[in-house]
């Protein structure tokens, strides 16, 4: 008897006393989705910008963390590019003056060969003379001598060009690797510059600032929680029916919540979530009558435009009923009636 009497309460404290067909009540509590806004960089608390209670924007700037020792790191990489650019300004200089010595080597080059050709000319002069008394073989033996050297001049000037040209090359690739350091010093400016930004922390989302778990001067690790927030955009209430209405229940279904803290207003909602799982399950499941008992978490949603009117009321941990309108050519039963928010 004592079972079957917390059974017939527990069975009308979930909204199954006193309810018109076509309706389902239940009772919870309003909720909404919780935010920690944790450090991404470790780093001690300099300033907490917020109270608890505070509404807070997106993108509002709760908590400062010590950027000091960044800014130190930021201003010796900002002397590392400098110096990586003055490397680039050299290198591309030094390419200059090799291309310089490139267009003095052509040259040298081409003055050899016009030597070789004069000394060639000289000495097909002097061989088709040779044996006559216009030429001896004594003058012979010099023109082969000079021509022999002009040909000897040319190859050395061509292997100093080419010599010239690989310096060239080696200037151009002192250039690319100095715009690699100025681009790598660049990127790790960005990358302080980052975390410099990221050691304030600010507010994902609008919302409600819960309660605060560091406080200034506390040190804090990568991933610590400093601030517990709520998304006032999506405000619910979660209570339980059982599987009957849960059936019949679908997503989108009107819902209207009256709380306890204010009885005559009416908060219109609708359903968002419906468990597959059964929460209170009991020990068998063989007959009709027990399946019946089984309870399923229901989540009823209110409009986020209604929230954005009212955010300065919107209070989490509210008990309250919801009264969910299973067939919606029902009008509303009289305890679901009352002023209702728009």
């Amino acid at each position: 008897m004592v079972a079957a009497a917390v059974g017939f309460l527990f069975w009308r404290g979930n909204g199954n006393g006193d309810v018109p067909e076509g309706f389902a009540r239940g009772n919870g509590r309003v909720e909404a989705v919780e935010i920690d806004v944790a450090a991404k960089v470790p780093g001690r608390i300099e300033a907490i910008l917020v109270r608890e209670g505070a509404l807070v924007e997106a993108g509002q700037p709760l908590v400062e963390l010590d950027t000091r020792q960044l800014k130190a790191n930021r201003h010796q990489l900002e002397a590392e590019l400098r110096r990586a650019e003055i490397s680039v300004e050299n290198a591309r200089l030094m390419i200059q003056q090799r291309q310089a010595e490139v267009r003095a080597a052509e040259a040298g080059l081409a003055q050899q060969k016009s030597a070789l050709d004069a000394a060639q000319r000289q000495f097909e002069r002097s061989k088709s003379l040779a044996g006559s008394s216009f030429a001896s073989e004594r003058q012979l033996d010099i023109d082969r001598s000079n021509a022999l050297g002009a040909e000897a001049a040319v190859a050395s000037a061509e292997a100093g060009l080419a010599a010239a040209r690989i310096g060239v090359s080696a200037a151009e690739a002192a250039v690319i690797g100095a715009e690699a350091a100025v681009a790598a010093a660049e990127a790790a400016i960005e990358a302080i510059d980052v975390q410099i930004e990221d050691s304030t922390l600010k507010a994902p989302r609008p919302g409600r600032v819960q309660y605060i778990v560091a406080q200034a001067g506390e040190v804090v690790g990568a991933g610590g929680r400093v601030v517990n927030m709520i998304d006032l955009n999506d405000v619910y209430m979660t209570f339980f029916l059982q599987t009957a209405a849960a059936g019949r229940a679908g997503l989108g279904t009107e819902v209207r919540l009256i709380l306890d803290a204010a009885p005559d207003v009416i908060i219109p909602a609708e359903v968002s979530f419906v468990s597959d799982v059964a929460q209170f399950t009991p020990k068998t499941v063989e007959t009709e009558i027990e399946r019946e008992k089984l309870m399923f978490r229901v989540r009823a949603r209110i409009a986020p435009d209604l929230l954005a009117k009212y955010l300065d009321y919107i209070k989490t941990g509210l008990p309250g009923v919801a009264w969910v309108r299973l067939d919606p050519a029902l009008p509303w039963p009289e305890a679901a009636e009352g002023r209702v928010l728009e």
